[in-house]
């Protein structure tokens, strides 16, 4: 390459990462927009609008100054999309742009309507800085992943990247590409969704699943009698569980052990990330290290990290169960530890929900969950103390619903939101494709049915057993059959899942509820509202009404129409189950709490801006169901 050459390539790849940088920052500023108002941070009735109902303006009354949207556009749901530029004006009448979130925050700050901790707003401007940074080198990776898989496409012959993936892969890898895929773009009320603090750039890129990571785990050796064990009731012993399903890794961890002097009979296998294992574990547990309760040498295993970071796949042909570990890693604003909340509710979880579906032919026909069948847990022999444990912990998912062999398709939800390889449309627009054409009443019946799928088992857990699904995008699969039809819903995740005790128990089913000083409980017996408000932020918030955004831009769909699709799908749902609700009463409070009363969700921006004393706050949204009545 000459010199010309060679300065021409330069000179393109920095215009490019000019316009990454840009278009992270203007992603950033949207997101803030978005927050500070859905959380009444800045309230949404002080905004003064243009006739054409996209242009308003802000008062910033503390700064007598003026904030300008120049096209602010409103949705269901209290939703302000920002579309255009923000400037400021001063008294004078002297305006200028706010073109990126460290600005935006500065200039409405006095402005709050709470008190934000003495370093809340230095901390959220360092992680919506890392955020976008980390945004960036996914997106600049992005090009290149999306570029490869154009040719794998075109040299298969195949329609679309989905196509793709269901013929050249295994069930499982293929869900699980669909899952890394949709890793880009995050929670959509994370004002810093990709901040990763503490983490260089290298690191990031090799550990983060948006960018198509492979992570090594250490599988280490931990006394039994410094475990806690919680398991489903199938479930054998922990070292016959874990031979039976990595039986590869068994055997040289065991004759690992047999080499160094140790009885296998008296140890665990405990997975470890391997970052983790470099940059905690061995600094942190140097005690335990040095008295002989753990042991760090063991055999490896490469993972593909999931959307959550720090649950992994191994990258095998045959599916292996799912390792979900802690990782001394600050992500979107927490420390990912593995809390013994989680080792003890998984598998109890699982074992009361998979009760219920062989019990309930309808739900299993619409449900299936991933059980988490196995977890262990740091624990001191003596004390019974396991609070350092939530950095030495696992739960081990089952695999078994990515292993199909009846046709079905695993997707993600977040991953249908993403724009494909191949355009910039969401990937939900290629199985909406395959049923039909891009006419509003195709687009309107894929919803419908995708909506029913979603709704009817959700509402049913929670209304006949006061079970609460996190089902929103990360956590919620749809399983797609070939024509792109949604068939069943796929849940993950019950480490924090929320129940209602009184109603699984007037229908015969018992759940032994953690508790321990300084972490939240799970299991309710008075008040159903924390677990009612976990399933609407998580599913009708984050989820559903994100989905029927998606497709009002994608299609132009006429007035509020999906939000109407979705309150009658919701009313059916309820007339449904009002012959086993447990009171009249019960069932009218609750149609009302979905239907007609503001939807409660978490107030993520304010928690940052207050150092997260509180992980519970919560505002309200106008109901969008209302609105489509």
């Amino acid at each position: 390459m000459d010199e010309r050459t060679s300065s021409a390539a330069d000179a393109q790849t920095h215009a490019r990462d000019v316009q990454l940088w840009k278009n992270a920052s203007r992603n950033a500023v949207n997101r803030l927009v978005r927050c500070l108002f859905a959380e009444r941070l800045l309230e949404p009735n002080a905004l003064l609008w243009a006739r054409d109902g996209s242009q308003a303006w802000f008062p910033l009354w503390p700064s007598r100054r003026v904030l300008h949207f120049t096209d602010l556009r409103r949705a269901p749901a209290g939703t302000l999309q920002n579309l255009g530029h923000i400037e400021v004006l001063d008294g004078t009448g002297a305006r200028h742009r706010l073109d990126d979130p460290s600005a935006l925050i500065t200039e409405v700050s006095p402005a709050l309507a709470v008190s934000a901790a003495p370093d809340g707003l230095a901390q959220l401007l360092r992680d919506v800085d890392n955020s976008m940074r980390n945004d960036v080198l996914a997106r600049r990776h992005r090009e290149g992943w999306s570029a490869e898989l154009r040719q794998k496409i075109a040299n298969a012959g195949v329609p679309g990247f989905l196509a793709y993936l269901e013929q050249s892969l295994p069930p499982h890898l293929a869900a699980m590409t669909l899952d890394q895929w949709g890793a880009l773009e995050g929670h959509p009320f994370y004002p810093t969704w990709k901040a990763k603090p503490g983490l260089p750039p290298q690191e990031v890129t090799a550990l983060s699943p948006e960018f198509g990571a492979r992570v090594r785990l250490r599988i280490t050796a931990l006394r039994k009698e410094w475990a806690y064990v919680e398991k489903m009731l199938h479930v054998g012993s922990y070292s016959e569980w874990f031979s039976q399903n990595f039986p590869d890794l068994w055997r040289d961890w065991a004759e690992g052990l047999k080499e160094r002097g140790k009885s296998p009979e008296d140890w665990l296998p405990l997975p470890v990330h391997g970052w983790h294992l470099d940059n905690f574990v061995r600094r942190e547990f140097d005690s335990e290290i040095a008295s002989g309760v753990f042991d760090l040498e063991g055999p490896e295993i490469v993972t593909l990290p999931s959307m959550s970071f720090r649950t992994m796949l191994p990258d095998t042909q045959e599916p292996r169960p799912f390792i979900k570990l802690p990782v001394a890693i600050w992500l979107t604003s927490e420390q990912r530890t593995l809390q013994a909340k989680s080792i003890h509710m998984g598998p109890r979880l699982s074992t009361l929900i998979s009760d219920i579906l062989a019990k309930e032919e309808d739900l299993r026909d619409t449900l299936e969950i991933f059980t988490e069948e196995l977890g262990a847990i740091l624990r001191h022999p003596d004390t019974g103390d396991e609070h350092p444990g939530r950095f030495l912990s696992v739960v081990f998912r089952n695999t078994d619903a990515l292993a199909r062999t009846d046709g079905l398709m695993p997707v993600t939800v977040a991953a249908l939101l993403t724009a494909g390889p191949s355009d910039d449309r969401p990937l939900i627009c290629e199985l909406i494709a395959r049923n039909g054409n891009d006419a509003e009443a195709d687009v309107a019946a894929f919803f419908r049915a995708y909506a029913r799928t979603v709704i009817r088992p959700t509402l049913a857990m929670y209304l006949l057993y006061g079970i609460a699904f996190e089902a929103h995008q990360q956590n919620s699969l749809v399983l797609f059959e070939h024509s792109g039809r949604p068939r069943k819903l796929l849940i993950r995740d019950f480490g924090d899942g929320r129940s209602f005790a009184p109603l699984f128990e007037e229908r015969g089913h018992r759940l032994r509820p953690f508790t321990q000083r300084g972490i939240l409980p799970t299991t309710f017996d008075e008040d159903i509202s924390l677990v009612r408000s976990f399933v609407i932020d998580a599913c009708f918030v984050c989820h559903l009404h994100e989905i029927a955004l998606c497709l009002t831009e994608q299609y132009g769909l006429a007035g509020k129409s999906p939000w109407r699709i979705l309150r009658e799908e919701t009313e059916e749902a309820f007339d449904a189950l009002r012959p086993r609700v447990s009171s009249f009463e019960f069932w009218l409070r609750e149609r009302a709490a979905f239907l007609e009363d503001p939807w409660p969700t978490r107030s993520v921006l304010r928690m940052h801006l207050e150092g997260y004393r509180d992980y519970r706050v919560e505002h309200q949204l106008p109901n969008p169901l209302t609105e489509a009545e």
